[in-house]
């Protein structure tokens, strides 16, 4: 039986490789589980990664595409960035969804957690469900070029199922919303 608490991982020494504002990227001499000497990079991120399932009030979501530039690709995602380490996440949540779509909302509702490349980062995202939507004009960062567009949740699921979407936290969210609505939580 393993021991879930016990971490077999032994460090021999550390050296930081890279730095941002964002990230930071530490390479580690190691013992692996087996005792054999290797080394472990680990990308550490300074922000919480936010996203946000936004229901209008005929049950359709908000989706955003952009550029993402470590793909070389265009994505339609949710609505997401990032928050502060030290803040409050549905703080951090509200501002990503005023930025990026111009909504308010008046109902707040945590979806679920989850890690996002956790054999590499320890990059922790948080996901909301946003209802009661006001509508204002969005202030997108300089570094944002968006569309926006509003689906129902049966095309969203829809553009995961066929690898039209594949950000992790749209992905997760999608298949989380339609979970509970099968489940009748929904």
């Amino acid at each position: 039986m393993i021991d879930e608490q016990h971490n077999p991982w032994q460090i021999l020494a550390e050296k930081e490789v890279y730095s941002n504002p964002w990230i930071r990227l530490t390479e580690f001499e190691v013992l692996n589980p087996n005792g054999n000497p290797g080394i472990y990079g680990k990308v550490h991120f300074k922000n919480l990664a936010i996203g946000i399932v936004a229901f209008d009030e005929q049950e359709r979501l908000w989706l955003v595409g952009q550029y993402r530039f470590p793909l070389n690709a265009y994505s339609w995602e949710l609505p997401e960035g990032g928050g502060p380490l030290t803040a409050d996440p549905l703080s951090s949540a509200r501002r990503e969804l005023l930025e990026e779509t111009g909504c308010t909302a008046s109902h707040w509702e945590e979806l679920l957690r989850l890690h996002l490349s956790n054999s590499v980062s320890d990059e922790l995202a948080i996901v909301y469900i946003a209802r009661d939507l006001q509508q204002f004009e969005p202030e997108p960062e300089d570094t944002e070029q968006l569309q926006r567009k509003k689906v129902s949740l049966d095309e969203a699921y829809a553009l995961v199922k066929s690898g039209q979407i594949t950000d992790a936290i749209t992905v997760a969210a999608i298949q989380a919303v339609v979970l509970r609505k099968l489940m009748g939580a929904e």
